[in-house]
């Protein structure tokens, strides 16, 4: 079984769910750690918001005790406010500190966050400085390759980091230019893996059991980052799993058991947000866990009208009731 260890957080593989805003949140956290995911992470969170004792902001860190080991990713341009963050998240029990130097959405961009941090290494050098001397417990850093093909830079902030103490890095082989579009590029996750002594984690592009295995070949990298492919899809994590151990390719979830997962997942949600709040959140978790079934866009737009449990779960339980009969 392939580890991970960051700093003094030792874990029972090596595979980790990466942030999503809007999609990693307690419920799917907990979920995909049944499924096998050694660590997980929850979506990026302002820092300055955060310090600022915003209500909706401090429901980000809500979290269930079955999740730990625990990362919380913050985003933000001043060194001293993450570092007042971290202390935050430190206190509230998590396990590590991410900090976001990755996300190339206008929202972070905007506030000189995020990838446009790949831009100023001076700055992030007194982020990762100031974050690290804050906690006590691990802080790791996600990047992308560079701000754009011309300034692939990973490699001097991914030492840059090792240098001040960062515990980990997170390697996404696209440039903030590029967002999702195009090949992750595996060899950046390579050269960054040959120039680190602390644990680098690959992310971009696995989408199967093999494509997990391809990347540790290629890359040598020490974790494994999955995001979009776990959407709708935490099986993922135990595919990876059973294919390591046995060198078999793993059969699709059924329908029955992806009706199941969906039901549960619903259930959980309800419990952590409300009937109201829940069924509107579980619309794009549905997408996901019904993108390329047969009929399923006829399925969402009637789903997306309901707003009321049992009726939701009733109309979940007769689509896959009549897919499984075809």
């Amino acid at each position: 079984m392939k580890t991970l260890q960051i700093g003094n957080i030792k874990l029972k593989n090596n595979l980790v769910l990466a942030p999503i805003s809007g999609m990693t949140d307690t419920t799917f956290r907990s979920l995909v750690k049944e499924f096998g995911c050694s660590l997980v992470c929850s979506g990026l969170i302002s820092s300055e918001a955060l310090i600022r004792n915003h209500p909706k902001t401090f429901e980000l860190l809500k979290y269930e005790e079955s999740e730990h080991p625990l990362a919380i990713q913050i985003f933000g341009s001043n060194p001293s406010v993450l570092a007042e963050a971290a202390k935050i998240i430190e206190f509230k029990g998590a396990d590590i500190v991410d900090i976001n130097m990755g996300c190339s959405i206008k929202k972070v961009l905007k506030t000189h966050s995020g990838s446009f941090l790949l831009k100023n290494l001076n700055k992030a050098k007194t982020i990762f400085q100031k974050v690290v001397d804050s906690v006590s417990i691990p802080v790791t850093i996600k990047i992308r390759a560079g701000w754009d093909k011309i300034s692939i830079n990973a490699i001097e902030i991914a030492k840059m980091a090792e240098d001040s103490g960062i515990s980990a890095v997170t390697i996404h082989g696209r440039t903030a230019n590029q967002g999702f579009e195009e090949k992750s590029d595996w060899k950046i996750i390579k050269d960054v893996k040959e120039h680190l002594h602390i644990p680098v984690i690959g992310n971009g592009d696995v989408k199967s059991p093999m494509d997990a295995d391809k990347m540790v070949e290629e890359t040598r990298c020490d974790g494994i980052m999955i995001g979009r492919e776990a959407l709708g899809n935490p099986w993922i994590f135990s595919d990876i799993l059973y294919y390591r151990e046995t060198g078999k390719i793993p059969l699709p979830p059924s329908g029955k058991e992806r009706c199941e997962i969906i039901l549960k997942h619903l259930l959980r949600l309800i419990k952590s947000k409300g009937e109201k709040r829940a069924i509107k959140e579980m619309r794009k978790h549905i997408f996901w866990y019904t993108k390329g079934l047969p009929h399923a866009s006829k399925f969402r737009a009637k789903i997306n009208r309901i707003e009321e449990e049992e009726i939701l779960k009733g109309e979940i339980e007769r689509y896959f009731s009549e897919i499984l009969n075809e």
